[in-house]
């Protein structure tokens, strides 16, 4: 009975969980005000450069295996601040889309629909690879990938683009979150 009840438990906890994972924490009013506040800027190729398998070898053949595992952990803290700095970002941007939704333009609305899939998909993406790479911080010589964030944000990137070309064709390439 009491492993049931602790089982229930877990399962309500990470239940809500996911539900704040998907509905982000970009739910005030003033996101939709000026959006550009609550961006912050993701080097996706950093990111990459810090999963990258075979910089993590070389790494591993130049260095001790301790003074190794301290920059493997330093390397995966940072590569943890970009994934946590994209999820922020896909919560901002599934408001824009969620809002963009209520469009009466169907392109537009088409747009908002895939930018606010991708959004959500981001953060159950972002979910997955904090929980990796705080386990490879652990346990330096597990082999974490947490590849698709760097394809999903990208993807998201280009959704906004879209989406902003169709809100306002005339104020340029990224107004969806230029807008004031």
């Amino acid at each position: 009975m009491t492993i049931t009840l602790i089982l229930v438990c877990v399962a309500l906890l990470a239940l809500v969980l996911l539900l704040s994972l998907a509905k982000g924490q970009a739910s005030s009013p003033k996101v939709l005000e000026n959006p550009r506040e609550h961006i912050r800027s993701v080097d996706v190729e950093a990111f990459r450069n810090l999963m990258d398998p075979d910089e993590k070898e070389f790494l591993r053949t130049r260095l001790r295996p301790a003074e190794f595992r301290k920059i493997q952990r330093e390397r995966l803290r940072a590569a943890a601040d970009y994934v946590s700095c994209a999820a922020g970002n896909a919560a901002v941007l599934l408001r824009l889309g969620e809002a963009a939704r209520r469009s009466p333009d169907p392109a537009t609305v088409a747009a908002a629909d895939k930018l606010v899939d991708n959004a959500i998909r981001l953060r159950f993406y972002a979910f997955q690879a904090l929980a990796r790479l705080y386990v490879g911080m652990l346990l330096p010589g597990v082999r974490v990938s947490p590849v698709r964030i760097a394809e999903s944000y990208e993807q998201m990137t280009r959704l906004v683009v879209l989406l902003g070309c169709l809100q306002y064709p005339t104020r340029g390439v990224s107004a969806a979150l230029l807008a004031d």
